[in-house]
């Protein structure tokens, strides 16, 4: 008879396994916790090896120094891992830098005490009611420096928008739906509660008379070629700034969008991949783009003459006299000059990619050839922000018909034409 083997037994502090009654496998073992303490963790999975392999991670992780949420860690320190530990190598740097804020100033103050395994949506709806409410100066002592408003009992009511509201929400729905896929929340309560409504911001694109003035005003500016690559493409402003002369191709006429240039806190200005994939893209160049690249570069080439040894070769289309990158808050500052030189009313520099946009549905453009060339990820995004000029369009249309529908009828006398037969 052939004796059954033995399973191998796990190894010292590799926890345990075993099949629970609803016939999920269940693992245990010993992991660091956010607050220091080694605690025991639980994971489930359909299969042992799912389970096993789910453990082993949080395992690896805590002989790594990496401390892993347990059910009865606060909100607080299970916020600080989640942004340490998870977040941080999903988000890019300006967005973990956003999200980090949101969890000190608001998230952690207001919530940090609760435990994770109770948090209701009670509390959750409780605090954001608070946080659209409540003076900001006063909650996080703005005035006590300046001795003014709310330090000398005249609230100034600095209230939080509605926007601001929602993306703190958003933060949280975020980090809690990372434990509800580690099996350490069975829902997500945050997701129970509804989110903030806000009116979107308002933006107000150039017309297209506008738009002419803007480009022939632009041909003096030594950014000539940057504004109206900007203006007729509806390129992001990152996108501008991290293209390279490899990425065009003169000869077919099109650019590859590939990376943007960004300043972050750590390294400074940064090429880094596009904000998604959809926004890696190659796009067809207008023939007015090609002949003002062209221009710039021969520009470039007599500023890199005169630079000399002080030349840096960066391979940018777009940089200072001395071939650096140019800084996005830099160029952000030359816009609004130019503007003003050129007597033309202030918008956003992002307002020209609305400005494309909406000149182009204006036209009769498709909105899927839109949205594949503003590089946004769903075409819902493209609808969802030109609503407006979607609606104005259905205006004219409406009002096309309607005038076409009352226009007098031809004289009776005329003759029908004839009803084709098939």
């Amino acid at each position: 008879m052939t004796a059954l083997k033995r399973k191998k037994a796990r190894a010292n502090g590799e926890g345990t396994i075993y099949q629970r009654k609803d016939g999920r496998w269940e693992a245990a073992g010993y992991v660091l916790a956010a607050n220091s303490t080694r605690k025991r963790v639980r994971v489930y999975g359909s299969t042992r090896r799912e389970a096993a392999d789910k453990l082993t991670e949080k395992i690896a992780n805590s002989n790594r120094g990496l401390p892993v949420a347990t059910a009865d860690s606060t909100v607080g320190d299970y916020l600080t891992y989640w942004l340490n530990g998870v977040a941080v190598h999903r988000l890019r740097e300006n967005t973990h830098t956003r999200y980090a804020a949101c969890v000190r100033l608001h998230l952690i103050p207001c919530l940090g005490t609760k435990k994770v395994a109770r948090l209701t949506a009670k509390d959750v709806r409780t605090f954001l009611d608070q946080l659209r409410t409540t003076c900001q100066c006063c909650t996080q002592g703005l005035d006590t420096e300046r001795k003014k408003c709310c330090a000398v009992g005249e609230c100034c009511q600095k209230q939080l928008s509605a926007l601001t509201v929602t993306y703190v929400h958003s933060v949280l729905k975020s980090a809690l739906e990372h434990a509800v896929r580690e099996d350490e929340l069975p829902r997500n309560v945050a997701r129970n509660v509804k989110a903030t409504t806000h009116q979107p911001r308002r933006f107000r694109p150039l017309t297209a008379d506008e738009a002419r003035q803007f480009l022939d005003a632009a041909r003096a500016d030594r950014l000539h070629a940057l504004y109206e690559l900007a203006l007729r493409t509806g390129l992001r402003k990152g996108e501008l700034l991290g293209l390279h002369w490899e990425d065009l191709d003169v000869t077919t006429g099109t650019a590859s969008i590939r990376r943007s240039l960004q300043r972050t806190r750590t390294g400074g200005l940064t090429r880094l991949p596009t904000k998604t994939r959809a926004s890696e893209r190659r796009i067809a160049l207008p023939t007015g783009c090609l002949r003002s690249l062209k221009e710039h570069r021969e520009r470039q080439d007599k500023e890199r003459e005169t630079a000399g040894t002080d030349w840096s070769d960066s391979g940018l289309v777009f940089t200072t006299p001395t071939g650096r990158p140019l800084d996005p808050a830099n160029l952000t500052r030359r816009f609004r000059s130019f503007l003003n030189r050129a007597g033309i009313r202030r918008i956003r520099f992002h307002d020209l990619r609305h400005s494309t946009a909406t000149l182009l549905l204006e036209q009769g453009v498709d909105l899927v050839v839109i949205k594949e060339l503003l590089g946004h990820a769903h075409i819902g995004v493209t609808a969802g922000v030109y609503a407006h000029v979607r609606l104005r369009l259905q205006r004219q249309a409406i009002d096309t018909l309607g005038n076409a529908l009352s226009s007098p009828q031809r004289c009776t006398d005329e003759p029908s034409a004839p009803m084709a037969v098939h």
